[in-house]
């Protein structure tokens, strides 16, 4: 390429308070080149990235931009560099048409032909599928991301920066992505994803740089990686990068859903007619496009949400079913269901952020205190057991767990659920937003709960961790099941065209039991 690159950083830094975020980070990329950023949770690269597009601005260093050293303190000056950022959280209005969206900020009047006419040029170039004239709220994700795309294509962006791009897509979705990603290469684009999902940094990138706890630690040719070379970058030691699946041993029936349909807290209905039956001994995975009505179903059984219609049986080990419809979570646990949930929601809804671990398990132990008292020793032992068995990063067991990084608070919550010895132990969204070593503790401690005999119910977005940690995967559209498959012998493609309602409904409720033969959804 030319002697000038298309962007380099120079002995970057960013400093919050005494937290280092960047320390002394120089590489380069050139133009019309795919790099990927990796690096474990709290590595800087979001911060580093916010800086390339105005967001932050670096205390220590300077970035360059075709060989000049460059102000960019603001998102303004970034696109005045030809410098755009897609966050992973869609900055839309709902109630705008994909136009004026795009169009948002011009000054004068609005040409909108024109700017429909600009906006089918660049879809035609690199292959965008686009209606100018649909409203946000109409949209799918895939659609809400092509508009912040060619929004900052439109502004005349050379260098496009993607924060996790293909975290909620389909498989076919990805693929269309990852064509007019090439397509904008070819055109001389320079585009930087930032991306936890190893095969795809192989798949669509042709250099990949590391950070690891704010430090640059290098960047490769993809070409003469691998993923394990990768991750041993990424957290400085060797991670074994194998899913543990062992099979099912004496699969029975513990969750029982038939006919089941639930109303949101808006008077909603999200999850429509649904009929399964999860297993002990094994993970049976859900997916589906974000809004299908994962949320919503995983909340139902944990008495959490609004039953329309329909029935949740809990099948116990030598006792009568007992009906879920109707309980709340306090009830279900006087009623000696052994149910824990591990919601979306980590801090909302999971943890009391202001409180340490310590009082975060007393949240699950309080009941064992004698009288009007609780035992302060029993969760203090518990929090210190788990932080110790699951490598929790805290100070001590009573600094807030708000505190603490996405990935620790995490195995806060996971640990101080699969403590109380579920039988049946409800996940949502397990593993989004955390590094690679981090995803896999939690995977093993699903596949030890599975080894135990505990029915695992694991939503996750990740096709290639569904398809490896899971036995059979539940499949949603819009709310409705629209196939469940063998985790072993489906495809990524397959789940994807179930996700999008291509493909058969199941027939009269009938399902593929953990042991691969047919079940009625309601035995």
């Amino acid at each position: 390429m030319g002697s000038a690159h298309a962007i380099e950083f120079r002995n970057i830094s960013k400093y919050f308070g005494r937290k280092v975020a960047n320390e002394n980070i120089s590489f380069s990329m050139d133009g019309g080149m795919i790099l990927s950023l990796l690096g474990e949770n709290g590595s800087g690269k979001t911060t580093l990235m916010n800086m390339l597009a105005g967001i932050y601005y670096p205390d220590e260093g300077e970035i360059l931009i075709n060989g000049s050293p460059v102000q960019i303190r603001s998102p303004k000056d970034a696109f005045s560099y030809n410098i755009g950022m897609v966050h992973q959280h869609f900055k839309l209005v709902d109630l705008f048409t994909a136009a004026e969206n795009i169009a948002l900020g011009e000054h004068g009047k609005l040409d909108r032909a024109a700017i429909s006419a600009r906006i089918r040029e660049i879809s035609g170039r690199y292959g965008f599928i686009i209606d100018p004239d649909k409203k946000v709220y109409e949209m799918s994700v895939s659609e809400k991301q092509t508009v912040e795309i060619v929004k900052v294509l439109y502004r005349g962006a050379d260098v496009l920066i993607l924060d996790e791009p293909t975290a909620v897509l389909t498989p076919q979705e990805i693929g269309h992505l990852f064509t007019v990603l090439r397509a904008m290469k070819a055109d001389g684009k320079s585009i930087i994803i930032i991306t936890h999902k190893l095969n795809e940094v192989m798949e669509i990138s042709d250099e990949v740089a590391v950070l690891n706890h704010g430090r640059f630690i290098g960047k490769v040719r993809t070409c003469d990686t691998n993923p394990q070379k990768l991750t041993e970058m990424m957290v400085g030691h060797k991670v074994a990068l194998e899913i543990r699946r062992p099979l099912p041993v004496d699969p029975r029936p513990r969750i029982v859903i038939d006919d089941l349909t639930v109303r949101n807290h808006e008077g909603v209905n999200k999850a429509h007619h649904i009929s399964f039956t999860a297993y002990s001994g094994e993970i049976l995975g859900i997916a589906g496009i974000a809004g299908s009505g994962q949320k919503e179903l995983l909340e139902a059984i944990a008495g959490l949400q609004v039953i329309t219609s329909g029935s949740i049986k809990y099948l116990p080990e030598g006792k009568k079913p007992m009906e879920l419809v109707g309980k709340s979570p306090m009830q279900i646990r006087d009623a000696g269901i052994s149910l824990a949930f591990v919601p979306e929601d980590r801090l909302g809804m999971g943890l009391v952020g202001s409180m340490g671990m310590s009082g975060n398990m007393l949240l699950r132990t309080w009941k064992r205190g004698k009288g009007l008292f609780v035992d302060e020793k029993i969760s203090r032992d518990l929090a210190e057991k788990i932080r110790n068995e699951l490598d929790v990063s805290t100070p001590d067991v009573m600094y807030p767990v708000r505190r603490l990084s996405g990935g620790n608070v995490q195995k806060v919550l996971v640990g101080r659920e699969i403590a109380s010895a579920p039988s049946v132990l409800l996940s949502a969204y397990a593993v989004r937003g955390l590094d690679i070593n981090t995803s896999y503790t939690i995977y093993n401690l699903m596949t030890e709960q599975k080894e135990k005999g505990v029915a695992v119910l694991y939503v996750g977005e990740d096709l290639d961790v569904l398809l490896e940690l899971c036995d059979r995967i539940v499949v949603l559209c819009d709310g409705h099941v629209s196939g469940i498959v063998d985790a072993r012998t489906t495809d990524k493609n397959e789940i994807g065209l179930l996700m999008t309602s291509i493909g058969g409904q199941p027939k009269n409720g009938e399902t593929t039991s953990a042991e691969g033969g047919k079940e009625k959804a309601d035995a």
